[in-house]
């Protein structure tokens, strides 16, 4: 089976394509894109592995679902494309951020590709969803898929940092070795939760203290 991926993590998550579970999730997607509205674009399922490739990721962000409105998935968790209105998770975030760091974001919009392309995997559980449909690509595979890049990371990578908004994102931790890794975990950035210990969790200075540590270049959060 052929799917199409950035080719040193295609090299890491190979065994997982000749598994039955992806062959099941891979011929229900394509069905569900010929018959019904999909997000995100085919093109940018897997963009958060295309922007972060295996041995570039520094950290790594949890989501969950895609967004399942019109123009607002793009590939990446809690992202949007470029000129979408900020959802109110990703607002809270910003908000966050600025707070922890001190000072006002350079670059305000959605699409997170600026993080990407400095080692943050935005890695959404599920990387499928039908329009207006939240969770209606969920437990077709997509989950075991992703538990894989976690649990892959987790063994063949050091001094990573993996942040785990909201119970759902805390039960995918199970498959990271918190003896070499950092796991930064807190409230999900919803406004029906970010008030019960995302805001002032300070994960963004928490992380670059950690990459300093270790020797690597700080992730520029506010470019």
């Amino acid at each position: 089976m052929h799917v199409k991926l950035e080719h040193s993590w295609k090299r890491q998550l190979e065994g997982e394509f000749k598994k039955d579970y992806f062959k099941s999730l891979a011929q229900f997607v394509r069905e569900e894109y010929t018959h019904a509205v999909v997000y995100p674009p085919p093109k940018h399922v897997f963009r958060c592995f295309e922007l972060c490739p295996f041995d570039a990721v520094k950290v790594v962000i949890l989501g969950q679902d895609p967004y399942h409105g019109a123009g607002q998935a793009n590939g990446l968790c809690f992202a949007v494309g470029e000129g979408v209105a900020l959802p109110p998770s990703l607002q809270n975030i910003f908000k966050e951020m600025e707070s922890d760091l001190g000072a006002s974001m350079k670059n305000r919009s959605g699409d997170l590709e600026r993080w990407a392309r400095q080692g943050v995997l935005l890695l959404n559980a599920t990387l499928t969803v039908r329009s207006r449909i939240a969770g209606s690509h969920q437990g077709r595979g997509w989950e075991q898929f992703t538990d894989s890049a976690i649990r892959i990371l987790s063994e063949k990578r050091e001094h990573l940092v993996f942040i785990l908004w909201g119970n759902y994102a805390k039960a995918k931790g199970i498959h990271i070795d918190r003896t070499k890794h950092l796991v930064i975990e807190s409230a999900h950035p919803s406004p029906f939760s970010a008030a019960g210990g995302f805001f002032g969790s300070k994960p963004f200075s928490r992380t670059n203290a950690y990459l300093l540590e270790h020797g690597k270049k700080p992730i520029d959060w506010l470019a």
